[in-house]
């Protein structure tokens, strides 16, 4: 299966209408923040000498920084304006960038066939992909994988709705990073954790750890407070059925 158009045009446009700036995303914040903490509870399970890939990795901000944790990181993201923020962003050449559709199981397998097994990384994918496509978000982390592949994934709770509300409601309205999400038809913590969870196991994915956080914005409260959605994570490997039918 594919995106829908709707889905693909609105990522092309929050790109394309997103400067370079670090932070101008909303969710761009620094790897201190995010890809650091996340990668200590990941590493544990995982092999650095395999690769990561970094799915839905916008500008790359995080990529960036798993290319120093691990042998080799490529940042993937269905968005060609995404990718030509990240390639512009990585003056040092550290990482790889490649346009890519996450929901195509045959361009899923060929990655797969090109690099290997895999470590995943995605942060806050699911929740706002199409609810018919979620199944195949889920299924490329499993096939990716392959068998010593290990997965870190974390999504907002719907819970977080509550707090981007409180954003919202600012006295000048939402701020512009979040009225630029909102502006595209993009629609933040869409998933419950009861559905992350069922994906998660229905893709054949074994769960090896997991924990509440916080996903940490580059937007803050009126009273000066960074703005933090409440989300779970997941240290995954595949299990005896992560690859049948898509490897």
């Amino acid at each position: 299966m594919d995106v829908s158009q709707h889905y693909r045009e609105a990522w092309e446009g929050f790109w394309a209408a997103t400067s370079d700036l670090p932070g101008e995303a909303i969710w761009d914040s620094d790897p201190s923040l995010t890809s650091v903490p996340d990668t200590e509870l990941l590493l544990p399970h995982a092999d650095t000498s395999l690769p990561v890939v970094d799915l839905g990795c916008g500008n790359g901000t995080q990529t960036r920084y798993l290319a120093t944790r691990f042998a080799r990181a490529i940042g993937v993201d269905l968005a060609h304006a995404a990718i030509a923020h990240a390639r512009r962003a990585d003056s040092e050449g550290v990482a790889e960038f490649d346009q890519f559709d996450l929901v195509d199981a045959e361009a899923v397998a060929a990655l797969h066939k090109r690099i290997g097994d895999t470590n995943v990384y995605m942060r806050a994918v699911i929740h706002q992909s199409e609810p018919e496509a979620r199944p195949a978000v889920a299924a490329a982390v499993a096939v990716l994988l392959g068998e010593r592949g290990r997965a870190f994934v974390t999504e907002p709770t719907p819970a977080s709705k509550d707090v981007l509300q409180l954003v919202a409601q600012g006295p000048d309205g939402p701020p512009e990073k979040l009225r630029r999400v909102l502006r595209h038809g993009l629609k933040p913590a869409s998933a419950t954790e009861e559905e992350v969870r069922r994906l998660l196991q229905e893709a054949g994915l074994t769960t090896l750890a997991e924990g509440a956080t916080t996903l940490a914005q580059t937007e803050y409260l009126p009273d000066g407070a960074r703005v933090a959605l409440p989300a779970r994570w997941f240290v995954l490997a595949p299990g005896p059925t992560a690859t049948d039918g898509l490897g």
